[in-house]
């Protein structure tokens, strides 16, 4: 198939290009991520490939199908970016990566709290202006204490593993549909207010939905440990960011770790270390010595790229070929 692959790195290209011989694919690689003034782009194509910041709202598919499109391959786990009941209308099939390397992003999550509870971060950029100093350094044991996982899917089941048995911590957990497994590890499920509530730390691994839209907001901060630390590599809007501001300032956030952010689309996978940022939220943000931000970079791992180009390229294979698509997402998949 004719592909127009839109938001397209260096690595992208790399990787597509290096797994797609068995399939034969023509892909056309496009720097601009989708929205409605590139959507253009993909006329004549009957394939798109779409990554985390593409727009494919309603007015953008429509847009789409006037073009020719198919099929949307998207090269990433998450579709909330993709409105999938305009989709549908348009006769538009639409395939994800479900997991393309779990172990990278709970590994990345499981980094991102050992620098924010150890201040490693800010230890390097000391150490750096050869300010050997401990002061302000003073960290805590993993090892005893509570760590609320919200989502035990493929990601957050990793993440509950290591710190269980590699940490010994307390895992609570909250899941529509718990994992027996992990059950039996000693890690026990609650609700999610609960596990928000109780825990030193809270680490979140689920979808984002209209349900889980700022789970953290000003009255889940409110209700949490003072001194709490908060994680999230998965979704940015799970997180209220204005709200996290306020909470860091009173001390009820003792500490944030992000690697997604909900504004991040035109900020994220972008240099613009020469430019002026006019986001003002997420500029306060860094500028907390207790804030650590990484620009959407957990999945980044070479067997990451490997399985997402290897699941995209066998999607779009089985859709030319008319075969079921094992990985394609519906609207009635999603409410189920």
């Amino acid at each position: 198939m004719r592909v127009a692959m839109f938001s397209t790195k260096p690595y992208d290209r790399r990787s597509f290009e290096e797994r797609n011989a068995p399939h034969g694919h023509e892909i056309a690689y496009l720097e601009p991520r989708l929205s409605a003034q590139t959507v253009a782009l993909a006329d004549g194509f009957p394939a798109v490939c779409l990554f985390v910041n593409d727009e494919a709202d309603a007015p953008a598919i429509a847009r789409l199908a006037q073009g020719g499109v198919r099929l949307i391959a998207l090269r990433c786990a998450g579709f909330n970016n993709v409105d999938l009941a305009a989709a549908e209308r348009h006769g538009i099939t639409v395939a994800r990566v479900p997991a393309y390397s779990p172990h990278a992003v709970a590994e990345f999550t499981v980094g991102l709290m050992l620098s924010l509870v150890r201040h490693i971060h800010r230890a390097y950029q000391r150490t750096r202006d050869n300010n050997f100093a401990l002061d302000g350094l003073l960290g805590f044991d993993l090892h005893g204490k509570t760590v609320g996982v919200v989502g035990t899917g493929r990601i957050g089941a990793i993440v509950a593993r290591i710190l269980r048995a590699g940490f010994g911590c307390h895992v609570l957990a909250s899941d529509p549909c718990p994992d027996e497994t992990l059950a039996s590890l000693g890690v026990r499920y609650a609700a999610p207010e609960e596990v928000i509530a109780t825990s030193d730390i809270v680490t979140l691994h689920c979808p984002l939905t209209p349900g889980t839209h700022h789970l953290l907001d000003a009255a889940a901060f409110a209700r949490m440990r003072r001194g709490a630390l908060v994680v999230n590599t998965s979704r940015g809007a799970l997180l209220d960011s204005e709200a996290a501001i306020e909470a860091l300032k009173s001390g009820r956030l003792g500490g944030l770790a992000i690697d997604v952010y909900e504004q991040e689309a035109d900020l994220f996978f972008e240099d613009l270390s020469n430019e002026i940022i006019q986001d003002d939220v997420l500029q306060r943000l860094m500028m907390f010595p207790n804030v650590l931000v990484t620009g959407h970079q957990a999945f980044f791992t070479r067997e990451a790229l490997e399985n997402i180009a290897d699941t995209t390229l066998a999607n779009i294979t089985a859709f030319a070929r008319g075969a079921a698509l094992e990985n394609a997402v519906t609207v009635a998949g999603t409410r189920g």
